[in-house]
Formats: structure tokens, sequence, C-alpha cells
């Protein structure tokens, strides 16, 4: 069964600098990702603004593996600011898995 949260979505997007919905998912991310990370980032914010909570959770891994490299983000056609998603995304981690302000 999915868990679908609209409080995870509401959350992301009035988040400061979280600009995911901007991605319309071309793949250039994932093809520059030095990790080779193929999902990550644009099914990750897709899952995000979808309110998936347990796909975001299962990508807690990857999301504390980014370099914040920005390889992705610099070739980003769409301008998605990659990095600061990804930063807060951890935030949010952080508050919610545990407990960290």
């Amino acid at each position: 069964m999915i868990k679908v949260s609209s409080e995870l979505a509401a959350r992301m997007k009035n988040a400061e600098g979280f600009n995911a919905s901007a991605c319309f998912h071309c793949g250039t991310c994932s093809a520059l990702c030095p990790l080779g990370y193929e999902v990550l980032p644009r099914k990750l914010f897709r899952d995000v603004m979808f309110g998936l909570e347990d796909k975001v959770r299962a990508s807690i891994p990857q999301i504390y593996s980014c370099l914040l490299c920005r390889m992705c983000e610099v070739n980003c056609p769409s301008g998605v600011h990659i990095a600061e998603n990804i930063r807060s995304l951890r935030v949010l981690i952080n508050e919610q898995e545990f407990g960290l302000k």
C-alpha cells in the first residue's frame, strides 16, 4: 500500500529554496551524477511533490550520500536548485526521522 502524505508535499513546497516543481524529468541530472544515481534527484523530487513518504524514506541513503557537487545543477536546463533541494530534504529528514532541529 502506498502512503501519501499531503503534509510532506505541502511542507516541501513551502520550504525555502525548494523549487523541484520546475523539473521536467529530462534526465540530465541523472546522466551527470558522479555517483551514478539514476533516479536521484528527478524521481526523488517527484515522490516529494506527490507526498510519497515511504518512497522518500527509502531514498534516505542516497539523499545523505549526495556529494552536493552541483554537476547536475549547473547542467539543468530548467534551472532546478538541486543541491538546495537536497539540503531542504535533509533538514526535513533530520527533524522527522531523527528529532534534530
